[in-house]
């Protein structure tokens, strides 16, 4: 079992941020209960379904058990009182101040349990003129820089990452602060609130090269003309290849491997900062040497030379990769009532406490009777709150 086994997992948030968290928290063994609106949070109903669950949902809510119920009732919140009062972590995404009005403050959820690490995600934090807004992962783009960062090269017009960065960000810097509130827990004995911004969040992972003009308030510099990205997409002869000369020697090794050793001492070439500073002329050239072989030629005499490079993979090209398949990168496993699953496996490997793919997304409501029962509630208490629709199990 991975290394949070017996660790107590409440997930009331929604979307991707919170419950990718909680899904790397259920991965590395907690147990993680996913406390939801007996109609389900939005993100079940994002995308085709497959025996009734989502493609995002699944691979952002497996490892877990869900309880679907009403909230606005004294029923539903004494049921989620009695998970609290043995959890470990309870992770909450609502807008700042909705957690108060539901009657589970922080402060009000400490009484009843000293120790939990109370988690709250927002897009903004609780300050600023912002702070009261709703927010998706592309408004987060917008204000952090990313859409800048993303700006095509020639017209300038900003561009959005085609993926939801932010939320997945502050998923990853969520569950590393977790993980560090369980360790003080374990040293001290001290549980704490965990205060976590998208916006925070995105703009400290963006911040070392793609803010790297900004570090030095003495010396700013104009990204646009200081701060290039490293060598991105060339076209080769029958397809596309990825290729990076960062040193001296992955540039010599480049030049050698396409006959062209004389531009190792060109002087626009010859040192790290002279390429940034002739960044064109050096990609026209490298695009001109590499259109005129094949993809399987460039990378064998660019490995031959030690440069870094990949072929440009599709999706569907990267499930058939030699090096996807020998890392064993993407877990493929016979699920009941799925099928084959495709998941991308928890990408830390611990040498002891393994994480793993224990269960699938949950069903709402699928294990409603189940936590019920470990809560104390007898047979017929629980159909009393299914029948009141304070609950909702799974058909």
């Amino acid at each position: 079992m991975g290394p949070l086994q017996g660790i107590k997992v409440l997930d009331l948030t929604s979307m991707v941020s919170g419950p990718v968290a909680a899904m790397m928290l259920g991965d590395q063994g907690a147990d993680v209960i996913k406390v939801e609106p007996t109609h389900g949070e939005q993100l079940r109903y994002l995308g085709e379904k497959h025996n009734d669950i989502t493609p995002t949902f699944y691979s952002c809510n497996r490892n877990k058990k869900s309880l679907a119920i009403d909230l606005k009732c004294d029923a539903g919140k004494a049921v989620l009182w009695k998970l609290i009062d043995d959890a470990d972590v309870l992770l909450q995404n609502f807008r700042p101040g909705a957690i108060e009005r539901m009657g589970f403050s922080e402060e009000t959820v400490r009484q009843r349990n000293e120790g939990i690490i109370f988690v709250s995600i927002s897009g903004f934090g609780e300050k600023g003129p912002y702070a009261h807004k709703r927010v998706y992962d592309p408004i987060i783009q917008g204000l952090s820089g990313a859409a800048d960062i993303q700006a095509n090269r020639e017209t300038g017009r900003p561009g959005m990452f085609r993926i939801i960065i932010a939320d997945k960000i502050s998923a990853l810097t969520a569950a590393q602060a977790i993980s560090s509130a369980l360790f003080h827990r374990e040293r001290k004995g001290e549980g704490q609130h965990i205060k976590l911004s998208m916006l925070d969040a995105t703009v400290a992972f963006f911040w070392p090269e793609g803010m790297s003009g900004l570090t030095f308030a003495e010396k700013e510099a104009d990204h646009k003309k200081s701060f290039s990205s490293i060598d991105l997409i060339y076209e080769s002869s029958d397809g596309y290849i990825t290729m990076s000369t960062v040193s001296d020697k992955e540039w010599a090794g480049f030049c050698n491997a396409v006959g062209r050793p004389e531009l190792v001492s060109d002087e626009r070439f010859a040192t790290a900062l002279a390429r940034r500073q002739n960044m064109a002329a050096r990609r026209e050239i490298a695009g001109a040497e590499i259109a005129k072989r094949s993809t399987q030629e460039l990378l064998q005499i660019l490995d031959a030379q030690d440069v870094p490079c990949a072929p440009i993979l599709s999706r569907q090209e990267l499930l058939g990769h030699p090096q996807i398949l020998g890392g064993g990168t993407v877990s493929r496993q016979q699920v009941e009532g799925f099928g084959e699953v495709r998941q991308a496996i928890p990408a830390a490997r611990f040498q002891l406490t393994e994480s793993t793919l224990r269960m699938p997304a949950p069903k709402l409501g699928q294990h409603s009777l189940e936590i019920l029962a470990a809560l104390g509630y007898d047979e017929d208490g629980s159909n009393e709150l299914i029948e009141a629709k304070i609950v909702l199990q799974a058909e």
